[in-house]
């Protein structure tokens, strides 16, 4: 678990200050970190970090005063009194349920399913090409289920893209499990509990985030956009709508890949008024140049959303005015709840010429230390 991570889960609803987890470092092999719930009033809530560091005989240490044989003694010995750090420690940081791989042993090879297995309860929502279900797989787990309309895309052709998706995993996709390959297409993943970031922002809790949160959720984004990237992957279609949001503002990215395979006339002739052109690069909709720099370009748009709490791109403009305007050099101002490095970020993602446009990489990690760049990622134990 990194550094990030353990600050999502140390910020859930329900920790209190005191609250720590134990991992393994990022930086140092065979070396650990000890993460802690604080408060204070000028930060509010927020989480702090101490290298536990190993000396050479065996034994465990955050400030050399107080050394110990194991990491129990010094957990032990921090939770009876702080001794140089910000608070004593309390309880242990509640971990949740580990994320389902895959619906069974059979469906990790072989996930073509029968449609009967499949009970769709509750509709969450409609697309262009299908709909959106909450429901269970043989009467016990729950699942999310996309039904395309017939004649969306080629059977054949999905099966083949879906052999790809299958394969991309990471904490920050949404995570396939298994395919009805015909026609309904029936595309089966893990459910998410608060639905599209875009719902989320306009209609749901997401009316009350503050900037941090907006910028965890980015950061968890390009995090999973960075995987995508690394694996020479494209998602073709990044948006808000596309997000999907769970528990403890967890977002996961959907639908990658998925675009591509869409047949509909409306949507393939690119100036279409299916085809999601405020959020795709110019040279993406002129010229069906699809690269991951084109997804950062998408990823900057998404940035807008996220920060005008799901706002359409370009207010205003139609689609048309929209291509005309960007192609001229047109980019959209800063808006009004958006701080200028931020806004800064979204002009680097819509550089004209994609290679001059960052890397996923730079991006999450640029987000992930948004509000950490000027101070120490790890404290100094008082020496006490």
């Amino acid at each position: 678990m990194g550094r990030k991570d353990a600050e999502r889960q140390l910020l859930c609803h329900g920790n209190l200050r005191g609250t720590f987890l134990i991992r393994e470092s990022e930086t140092t092999k065979g070396a650990y970190s000890l993460s802690i719930r604080d408060w204070d009033e000028s930060k509010g809530d927020h989480v702090k970090h101490y290298k536990i560091r190993k000396l050479d005989n065996g034994g465990y240490y955050i400030t050399t005063r107080a050394q110990f044989e194991t990491i129990q003694e010094l957990v032990q010995h921090y939770i009876e009194r702080a001794a140089g750090l910000c608070c004593r420690l309390a309880v242990p940081c509640h971990k949740g349920m580990p994320k389902l791989a895959d619906l069974s042993v059979k469906t990790k090879d072989v996930w073509e399913i029968p449609r009967e297995s499949l009970q769709l309860i509750k509709k969450l929502g409609n697309g262009q090409f299908g709909e959106v279900w909450m429901g269970t797989w043989n009467g016990t787990t729950k699942v999310a289920v996309k039904t395309l309309k017939p004649g969306t895309m080629s059977p054949e052709a999905f099966l083949e893209e879906a052999q790809i998706m299958k394969r991309l995993r990471h904490d920050k996709l949404v995570q396939l499990y298994a395919v009805v390959s015909e026609e309904p297409i029936y595309i089966v993943t893990e459910f998410m509990s608060q639905g599209s970031l875009l719902d989320f922002l306009k209609d749901g809790d997401g009316r009350f985030l503050k900037l941090p949160q907006l910028v965890d959720m980015a950061a968890q984004i390009a995090a999973g956009m960075a995987y995508i990237e690394r694996m020479n992957y494209i998602h073709r279609d990044l948006r808000a709508a596309n997000i999907l949001v769970g528990d403890n503002l967890v977002c996961k990215i959907a639908d990658f890949g998925l675009a591509r395979l869409i047949e509909d006339n409306e949507y393939t002739a690119r100036q279409g008024a299916k085809f999601p052109i405020k959020w795709t690069a110019p040279e993406a909709a002129l010229y069906g140049k699809f690269t991951i720099k084109s997804d950062v370009w998408s990823f900057g748009i998404l940035l807008t959303e996220l920060v005008t709490k799901g706002r359409v791109p370009y207010p205003g403009m139609n689609n048309r005015e929209v291509l005309e305007q960007v192609e001229r050099g047109y980019r959209m101002q800063c808006p009004s709840s958006c701080p200028p490095s931020l806004h800064e970020l979204m002009v680097q993602c819509w550089k004209k010429e994609p290679e001059e446009r960052p890397t996923f990489e730079y991006l999450q990690s640029f987000l992930e230390d948004y509000f950490t760049a000027t101070e120490p990622q790890y404290q100094p134990g008082d020496n006490q």
